[in-house]
């Protein structure tokens, strides 16, 4: 239960109606998904939402105030009023914040309205809200202040969780949280909302931010314009009155006057009237705000204040902590448990890292570090030096997994040899149409040593658009099934597919090598065909999406898996295909990309394979020129491509990226567009279109319409993005070109440059943010893939780039791979050396290490394979 700081008046029981608060939250959601829809333009409701809102949310505290509606509503009905009293004049942006600010609030209210006690029973009452510096809209939830009852908590987890009075035992990161004082049933189960179950996990949960709160100035010196934190006492009642608006308008104003020795203060806030109920005459307030002047008197509008209480030392007059939240738990409430697992188990925490690793690193004690960056003793070098430190541990127990697996991968595991003589090889690349690269040599050359070893092989393969891996591929495939094997490719979609399909036909059927395509719109009498070629070994190489890896499907004798753009798929999927190895034995596999990868993306997420890089392309590509424009300069653009055409050159038009599951909206996009140039710009040209959902014979036959030149400009969606290859082409001209990443603008860019004439790349579009117009200055700077991966990386962040979510890779608590790849690389050497001499961790100095590895990788362990 909860009761009230030093100085706060008691109040009359409040009746609760959860009913009454269900109906006006459902009235209040209903609008947000249409205004989301319209772009937040405030038209959701005839009026203007933001009225709507204010008047639906002003009815809400009127009850409150009849007492009809638990008082717990309070604050967050005053939080949305003031998010909806700006929101008219705010720009689109923060509107899309309000919205998801309003829709946070609102599962905050349900949640209360879901655990309202019975009718007539005394309800909790809150009394301030934390002082947050800065405060944005986000996902934590708002931390107003509920102060517990310290003594009542104590009391109910003696009677519903008893612990024996001496806590001199050790204590076990395993432990559950109710193992610490204060923390009984009730206070854990909302601490497992944010995953906290055991004191490994509270002592692990680190700070988002951290508020500076040591220095707190005297009133009498603050200024105007100015974020201050301030502590004063509560000079007399607070007050509320109404304020005459434009065109017959009110608004109500809450004020209450503050003071110190040098000066006093006014806080206020527009249309919150609870406030009133949340302040005494003499309460000590810690405020933190910024400083107004109006009429010579000093204001904070909206400030961010707690009330002074028992717990200071924790909230005020240091460097204060601020934490990832979930609703129904407080800043408080999560500083006391943390501190509390601090105080209690930090000098018994056992350090994962070897002493050795330690010392030569000279790395601080891991106590140390677990206090400092929680609460630390200043923002600068001891939280930093902590922080270091604590990053370290997780990229150390990442590398730590990763190599267990690439060594086991390569010691332990059993494949299948694949033996080709010299003079096959050399009959093999006699067959193709141009010369190698030297890196495509060397390449092919790190391949065939995969397959003739025993162990199976475990290579990444990256490279630039147009570098030349569709045919080293096509040389793994083949040697599958010139060693008495088949081969797979697995492609993420249907386009891709067959257009991998479309090429290895033309390269391997000459050889014998008879390709099929197992595709997921098959007629059901096609399935049934191509799956017994496959069974009985007379389909050599498949291709297919997620297809082949469906249980149905049995091989002959698989030898050697590719995956195709493999960030597209996740680990289980990788694995499946994997597992229909010939004889149980585990296929050789070669993932390959065409996004360059960042350093530092191959030394964590592909830490565990060999890596391959093609970072030359073939003689005879030109330099592509990228321009931006605006547009309102589409013409000009246009006019360009006439002039190519003349030429007997050919263009590429991309239209606008539409939402892959919006398909009926990407053909109306790309027929649209078509019509459009058809009509206007390029009337006297032949422009074919092509789009995703078009018949596979359709598509096909518009592409070899473009390639024997029959078709000048070809509209089309992003399935042109990779595979298609037209020497001729010489222009890509995309539409709302803000719209697509950078990893897919460098891939249409490389459909052109692809023959002897000179091409260009134009970029049509007017981004509205700054990482759209980051991008855009991105690709007219380089056409360096491994430069625009870094900077696609940069913009993007690790979470987003390359698929790490589904790349079975750990969640990091404080590593950011972009900041700390120096750390990576001194972790990456660390866990070798270890792992090297202790494969499976059975030394005794490293059984902390293999507890830590399994806290750490948790579910995700099993993935990688650790023994």
């Amino acid at each position: 239960m909860f009761s009230f700081r030093r100085g706060a008046a008691c109040c009359a029981p409040t009746i609760v109606s959860p009913l009454m608060l269900h109906a006006i939250l459902e009235r209040l959601r209903r609008p947000l998904d249409i205004e989301e829809r319209t772009d937040c333009a405030n038209t959701s409701v005839i009026g203007g939402l933001d009225r709507w809102m204010i008047g639906e949310i002003e009815r809400a505290l009127e009850l409150i105030h009849n007492g009809e509606i638990t008082i717990e509503a309070e604050f967050r009905f005053g939080r949305l009023n003031t998010i909806w009293n700006r929101y008219a004049t705010d720009e689109i942006g923060e509107r899309h914040a309000s919205l998801h600010e309003t829709a946070r609030l609102l599962d905050e209210l349900q949640t209360l309205a879901n655990d309202e006690p019975r009718r007539g029973e005394a309800s909790p009452r809150p009394v301030a809200a934390s002082p947050q510096a800065n405060i944005e809209y986000s996902n934590h939830a708002p931390t107003q202040a509920f102060e517990e009852n310290e003594s009542q908590s104590e009391s109910d987890s003696k009677t519903q969780d008893p612990k024996p009075k001496t806590q001199a035992a050790p204590c076990a990161l395993d432990s559950d949280i109710t193992y610490l004082k204060g923390i009984g049933p009730k206070r854990a189960q909302t601490l497992a909302k944010l995953g906290l179950r055991t004191v490994y996990d509270l002592l692990y949960h680190f700070p988002a931010r951290y508020e500076d709160r040591r220095v707190v100035r005297p009133i009498g010196s603050l200024e105007a314009g100015e974020k201050d934190s301030v502590c004063a006492t509560v000079l007399a009642e607070a007050q509320t009155r109404r304020i005459a608006m434009g065109r017959g308008g009110q608004r109500q104003l809450t004020r209450v006057r503050v003071g110190d020795a040098s000066g006093r203060m006014d806080l206020q806030w527009w249309n919150q009237p609870f406030r009133e109920k949340q302040f005494t005459v003499g309460m000590q307030l810690f405020i933190y705000g910024k400083v107004t002047e109006f009429g010579g008197i000093l204001q904070m509008d909206s400030p961010e204040f707690e009330i002074m209480g028992e717990d200071d030392g924790l909230q005020v007059g240091r460097i204060v902590p601020v934490y990832p939240m979930t609703e129904g738990l407080y800043q408080s409430a999560i500083r006391r448990a943390i501190s509390g697992a601090l105080d209690r188990c930090a000098d018994a925490v056992e350090d994962p890292i070897p002493s050795s690793t330690r010392e030569a690193l000279n790395l601080p004690d891991l106590p140390w570090c677990l206090r400092q960056i929680h609460f630390p003793d200043d923002v600068n070098d001891e939280k930093e030096r902590a922080r270091l430190r604590l990053v370290f541990e997780e990229l150390f127990l990442l590398q730590v997994a990763l190599q267990q697996k690439k060594i086991a991968a390569h010691t332990e595991e059993i494949g299948i040899r694949h033996v080709v003589p010299d003079e096959e090889i050399k009959a093999f690349l006699a067959t193709l149409p141009f010369k190698l690269t030297g890196a495509q040599k060397r390449v092919m050359n790190e391949i065939r040593k995969d397959l003739k070893s025993p162990r199976p092989m475990n290579r990444l393969l990256h490279g630039d658009v147009g570098s030349g891996k569709t045919i080293v591929a096509a040389y793994a495939l083949w040697t599958a099934f010139a060693t008495g094997y088949q081969g797979a490719l697995l492609a993420p979609t249907q386009i891709l597919a067959e257009q991998h399909y479309t090429t290895l036909k033309r390269v391997l059927e000459p050889l014998g090598v008879e390709v099929v395509l197992l595709e997921g719109s098959l007629r059901a009498a096609q399935k049934r065909r191509v799956q017994a070629d496959i069974a009985e070994g007379r389909a050599h190489v498949v291709i297919g999406t997620h297809a082949i890896i469906q249980e149905a499907i049995e091989f002959h004798k698989l030898s050697v898996c590719v995956v195709d753009e493999q960030h597209r798929f996740g680990v289980m999927q990788r694995a499946a295909l994997a597992q229909k190895g010939a004889n149980g034995l585990r296929p050789d596999v070669l993932v390959m990309t065409a996004t360059p990868i960042p350093r530092t993306m191959a030394l964590t997420i592909y830490g565990d394979l060999d890596v391959s890089v093609l970072d030359e392309l073939p003689p005879g590509r030109q330099p592509i020129k990228t321009v931006k424009i605006k547009p309102q300069s589409r013409e000009r653009a246009y006019k360009y491509v006439l002039a190519e055409v003349k030429k007997g050159r050919q263009a590429y038009v991309v239209c606008p990226l539409v939402e892959e599951s919006e398909k009926l909206a990407q053909l109306k996009a790309a027929t649209a567009l078509a019509e459009e140039l058809r009509a206007t710009f390029l009337h006297d040209l032949r422009v074919g279109l092509i789009h995703g959902q078009m018949d596979v014979s359709e598509r096909d036959e518009q592409m070899d319409l473009f390639r024997e030149g029959m078709r000048d400009v070809l509209v089309s969606t992003t399935v042109i993005e990779v595979g298609v290859d037209v020497p001729n082409a010489t222009i890509m001209l995309i539409e709302d070109a803000e719209r697509f990443g950078l990893s897919q603008l460098h891939q249409l860019r490389g459909r052109v440059g692809r023959g002897t004439h000179a091409s260009m790349c134009v970029l049509v579009g007017d981004p509205k943010t700054d990482e759209g117009r980051a991008r855009l200055q991105v690709m007219t700077k380089t056409q360096d893939g491994f430069e625009i991966a870094e900077h696609d990386l940069h913009l993007r962040g690790p979470g987003e780039f390359y698929g790490t979510r589904q790349s079975g890779m750990p969640d990091f608590r404080l590593a950011n791979i972009i900041r700390d790849v120096d750390i990576i690389q001194q972790a990456r050497d660390a866990a070798l050396e270890i792992v090297l001499a202790d494969p499976h961790l059975e030394w005794q100095e490293h059984r902390v290490l293999k507890d830590a590895l399994r806290r750490f990788w948790g579910d995700k362990l099993s993935l990688v394979q650790v023994s």
